[in-house]
Protein backbone atom coordinates (compact mmCIF):
# COMPACT_ATOMS: atom_id res chain seq x y z
CA UNK A 1 0.00 0.00 0.00
CA UNK A 2 1.23 3.48 -0.85
CA UNK A 3 1.21 6.13 1.90
CA UNK A 4 -1.36 8.94 1.87
CA UNK A 5 -0.26 11.94 -0.18
CA UNK A 6 -0.68 15.69 0.42
CA UNK A 7 0.18 17.91 -2.52
CA UNK A 8 0.16 21.62 -3.30
CA UNK A 9 -1.23 22.86 -6.65
CA UNK A 10 0.40 26.10 -7.87
CA UNK A 11 4.10 25.66 -8.53
CA UNK A 12 3.92 21.92 -7.81
CA UNK A 13 1.29 20.46 -10.14
CA UNK A 14 1.51 23.42 -12.53
CA UNK A 15 4.13 25.02 -14.76
CA UNK A 16 5.57 28.51 -14.32
CA UNK A 17 2.49 29.95 -16.07
CA UNK A 18 0.18 28.32 -13.48
CA UNK A 19 -1.17 25.86 -16.06
CA UNK A 20 -1.81 22.35 -14.77
CA UNK A 21 0.77 19.90 -16.09
CA UNK A 22 -1.31 17.22 -17.86
CA UNK A 23 1.27 14.54 -17.02
CA UNK A 24 0.34 14.67 -13.34
CA UNK A 25 -3.27 13.62 -13.90
CA UNK A 26 -2.89 9.83 -14.39
CA UNK A 27 -0.44 9.41 -11.47
CA UNK A 28 -2.75 11.32 -9.12
CA UNK A 29 -5.72 9.16 -10.14
CA UNK A 30 -3.66 6.00 -9.69
CA UNK A 31 -2.42 7.12 -6.27
CA UNK A 32 -5.94 8.01 -5.11
CA UNK A 33 -7.06 4.49 -6.07
CA UNK A 34 -4.55 3.06 -3.58
CA UNK A 35 -4.30 5.67 -0.80
CA UNK A 36 -5.87 8.98 0.27
CA UNK A 37 -4.78 12.05 -1.69
CA UNK A 38 -5.26 15.47 -0.07
CA UNK A 39 -4.94 18.52 -2.32
CA UNK A 40 -3.61 21.40 -0.21
CA UNK A 41 -3.62 24.88 -1.71
CA UNK A 42 -3.72 28.58 -1.03
CA UNK A 43 -6.59 28.91 -3.48
CA UNK A 44 -10.23 29.29 -2.47
CA UNK A 45 -12.21 26.13 -1.78
CA UNK A 46 -13.90 25.76 -5.22
CA UNK A 47 -10.56 25.30 -6.98
CA UNK A 48 -9.28 22.13 -5.25
CA UNK A 49 -12.82 20.75 -5.11
CA UNK A 50 -13.08 21.22 -8.88
CA UNK A 51 -9.69 19.60 -9.41
CA UNK A 52 -10.83 16.51 -7.48
CA UNK A 53 -14.14 16.53 -9.36
CA UNK A 54 -12.49 16.51 -12.79
CA UNK A 55 -9.87 14.01 -11.70
CA UNK A 56 -12.63 11.69 -10.53
CA UNK A 57 -11.08 11.25 -7.08
CA UNK A 58 -12.60 11.74 -3.60
CA UNK A 59 -12.84 15.38 -2.53
CA UNK A 60 -10.17 15.66 0.14
CA UNK A 61 -8.93 19.22 0.25
CA UNK A 62 -7.14 21.79 2.33
CA UNK A 63 -7.85 25.26 0.89
CA UNK A 64 -6.97 28.86 1.75
CA UNK A 65 -3.66 27.84 3.33
CA UNK A 66 -5.41 25.64 5.89
CA UNK A 67 -8.42 27.88 6.54
CA UNK A 68 -10.86 25.48 4.85
CA UNK A 69 -10.75 21.68 5.12
CA UNK A 70 -13.08 19.10 3.63
CA UNK A 71 -12.66 15.30 3.45
CA UNK A 72 -15.02 12.85 1.75
CA UNK A 73 -15.24 9.52 3.58
CA UNK A 74 -17.04 6.48 2.17
CA UNK A 75 -19.19 8.40 -0.32
CA UNK A 76 -19.27 11.82 -1.91
CA UNK A 77 -20.64 14.56 0.30
CA UNK A 78 -20.43 12.65 3.60
CA UNK A 79 -17.64 14.78 5.08
CA UNK A 80 -17.69 17.84 7.32
CA UNK A 81 -16.59 21.22 5.96
CA UNK A 82 -14.47 23.06 8.54
CA UNK A 83 -13.45 26.72 8.47
CA UNK A 84 -10.88 28.45 10.66
CA UNK A 85 -9.51 31.96 10.42
CA UNK A 86 -11.00 35.45 10.62
CA UNK A 87 -12.30 36.47 7.17
CA UNK A 88 -13.62 39.80 8.44
CA UNK A 89 -10.23 40.76 9.89
CA UNK A 90 -8.56 39.83 6.58
CA UNK A 91 -11.10 41.91 4.66
CA UNK A 92 -10.51 44.82 7.05
CA UNK A 93 -6.82 44.68 6.22
CA UNK A 94 -7.67 44.83 2.51
CA UNK A 95 -10.02 47.79 3.00
CA UNK A 96 -7.40 49.75 4.95
CA UNK A 97 -4.75 48.87 2.38
CA UNK A 98 -6.96 50.28 -0.38
CA UNK A 99 -7.85 53.33 1.73
CA UNK A 100 -4.13 54.14 1.85
CA UNK A 101 -4.11 54.20 -1.94
CA UNK A 102 -2.91 50.68 -2.76
CA UNK A 103 -4.61 48.27 -5.16
CA UNK A 104 -5.19 44.60 -4.28
CA UNK A 105 -4.56 43.98 -7.96
CA UNK A 106 -7.32 41.74 -9.29
CA UNK A 107 -9.67 44.16 -11.03
CA UNK A 108 -13.37 44.79 -10.35
CA UNK A 109 -14.50 41.15 -10.71
CA UNK A 110 -11.76 39.73 -8.45
CA UNK A 111 -12.25 35.99 -8.92
CA UNK A 112 -9.21 35.46 -6.65
CA UNK A 113 -11.12 36.57 -3.54
CA UNK A 114 -14.76 36.14 -4.59
CA UNK A 115 -15.17 32.72 -2.94
CA UNK A 116 -12.71 33.02 -0.06
CA UNK A 117 -14.12 32.21 3.38
CA UNK A 118 -11.16 32.72 5.73
CA UNK A 119 -8.53 35.05 4.19
CA UNK A 120 -7.77 37.67 1.53
CA UNK A 121 -5.20 37.61 -1.30
CA UNK A 122 -3.29 40.55 -2.78
CA UNK A 123 -1.45 40.49 -6.11
CA UNK A 124 2.36 40.37 -6.22
CA UNK A 125 2.39 43.61 -8.21
CA UNK A 126 1.14 45.44 -5.10
CA UNK A 127 3.60 46.61 -2.40
CA UNK A 128 4.23 44.16 0.43
CA UNK A 129 5.57 46.40 3.22
CA UNK A 130 2.37 48.40 3.85
CA UNK A 131 0.32 45.20 3.61
CA UNK A 132 2.45 43.54 6.30
CA UNK A 133 2.25 46.66 8.48
CA UNK A 134 -1.54 46.88 8.26
CA UNK A 135 -1.93 43.12 8.75
CA UNK A 136 0.22 43.29 11.87
CA UNK A 137 -1.97 46.10 13.23
CA UNK A 138 -4.97 43.78 12.86
CA UNK A 139 -3.23 40.75 14.37
CA UNK A 140 -3.02 39.01 10.99
CA UNK A 141 -0.21 37.28 9.11
CA UNK A 142 0.93 37.57 5.46
CA UNK A 143 2.01 34.47 3.50
CA UNK A 144 3.84 34.73 0.18
CA UNK A 145 2.66 31.72 -1.81
CA UNK A 146 4.84 32.55 -4.80
CA UNK A 147 1.79 33.74 -6.73
CA UNK A 148 0.13 36.17 -4.31
CA UNK A 149 0.30 37.62 -0.80
CA UNK A 150 -2.30 36.03 1.49
CA UNK A 151 -3.61 37.80 4.59
CA UNK A 152 -4.67 35.16 7.09
CA UNK A 153 -5.00 34.47 10.81
CA UNK A 154 -1.67 33.58 12.47
CA UNK A 155 -3.03 30.26 13.76
CA UNK A 156 -3.92 29.05 10.24
CA UNK A 157 -1.48 27.18 7.99
CA UNK A 158 -1.36 24.08 5.80
CA UNK A 159 0.21 22.06 8.60
CA UNK A 160 -2.86 22.54 10.77
CA UNK A 161 -5.02 21.91 7.74
CA UNK A 162 -3.23 18.63 7.05
CA UNK A 163 -3.64 17.68 10.70
CA UNK A 164 -7.40 18.22 10.44
CA UNK A 165 -7.63 16.25 7.18
CA UNK A 166 -5.56 13.42 8.64
CA UNK A 167 -7.81 13.25 11.71
CA UNK A 168 -10.89 13.08 9.49
CA UNK A 169 -9.30 10.11 7.71
CA UNK A 170 -8.35 8.48 11.05
CA UNK A 171 -4.66 8.90 10.19
CA UNK A 172 -1.68 10.61 11.75
CA UNK A 173 -0.07 13.49 9.81
CA UNK A 174 3.28 11.70 9.84
CA UNK A 175 1.72 8.93 7.74
CA UNK A 176 1.64 11.36 4.80
CA UNK A 177 4.08 12.12 2.05
CA UNK A 178 3.87 15.83 1.18
CA UNK A 179 5.06 17.77 -1.87
CA UNK A 180 5.16 21.56 -2.18
CA UNK A 181 7.05 24.60 -3.33
CA UNK A 182 6.56 27.68 -1.17
CA UNK A 183 6.43 29.35 2.22
CA UNK A 184 2.80 28.42 2.72
CA UNK A 185 3.71 24.73 2.26
CA UNK A 186 6.48 24.75 4.87
CA UNK A 187 4.32 23.79 7.86
CA UNK A 188 2.77 20.91 5.91
CA UNK A 189 6.17 19.70 4.70
CA UNK A 190 7.55 19.80 8.24
CA UNK A 191 4.57 17.90 9.68
CA UNK A 192 4.43 15.09 7.11
CA UNK A 193 6.41 11.93 7.71
CA UNK A 194 8.24 12.35 4.41
CA UNK A 195 8.37 15.52 2.34
CA UNK A 196 9.68 16.86 -0.95
CA UNK A 197 10.22 20.38 -2.26
CA UNK A 198 10.30 20.75 -6.03
CA UNK A 199 13.40 22.47 -7.44
CA UNK A 200 11.61 25.81 -7.95
CA UNK A 201 10.73 25.90 -4.22
CA UNK A 202 11.52 28.96 -2.11
CA UNK A 203 13.90 28.98 0.85
CA UNK A 204 11.24 28.19 3.47
CA UNK A 205 9.92 25.14 1.61
CA UNK A 206 13.42 23.84 0.92
CA UNK A 207 14.35 24.15 4.59
CA UNK A 208 11.20 22.32 5.73
CA UNK A 209 11.42 19.44 3.23
CA UNK A 210 13.36 16.23 3.72
CA UNK A 211 14.35 16.18 0.04
CA UNK A 212 14.70 18.85 -2.64
CA UNK A 213 13.93 17.40 -6.08
CA UNK A 214 16.12 17.92 -9.11
CA UNK A 215 13.08 18.69 -11.26
CA UNK A 216 10.97 21.85 -11.12
CA UNK A 217 7.18 22.17 -11.10
CA UNK A 218 5.42 19.05 -12.50
CA UNK A 219 8.77 17.38 -13.21
CA UNK A 220 9.62 17.65 -9.52
CA UNK A 221 6.27 16.26 -8.43
CA UNK A 222 6.60 13.28 -10.75
CA UNK A 223 10.15 12.73 -9.47
CA UNK A 224 8.94 12.81 -5.86
CA UNK A 225 6.13 10.30 -6.28
CA UNK A 226 8.31 7.99 -8.37
CA UNK A 227 10.91 8.05 -5.57
CA UNK A 228 8.23 7.07 -3.06
CA UNK A 229 6.81 4.35 -5.31
CA UNK A 230 10.26 2.85 -5.78
CA UNK A 231 10.87 2.79 -2.02
CA UNK A 232 7.58 0.93 -1.49
CA UNK A 233 8.28 -1.68 -4.17
CA UNK A 234 11.86 -2.51 -3.24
Amino acid sequence: MLPPLAVDIDGTLTDDERALDPRILPPLREWAAEAPVVVATGKALPYPVALCEFLGVPKRVVAENGGAVYVDHEREGDGELRFTGDREAAAAVAREYEAEGYDVGWGPTDFVNRWRETEFAVAHDSPLEPLERIADDHGMHVFDTGFAYHVTSPDVDKGRGLGAAAAALDLEPDAFVAVGDSENDAAMLALAGRSFAVANADTAARAAADTVCEGSYGDGFLEAIETVRESFTE
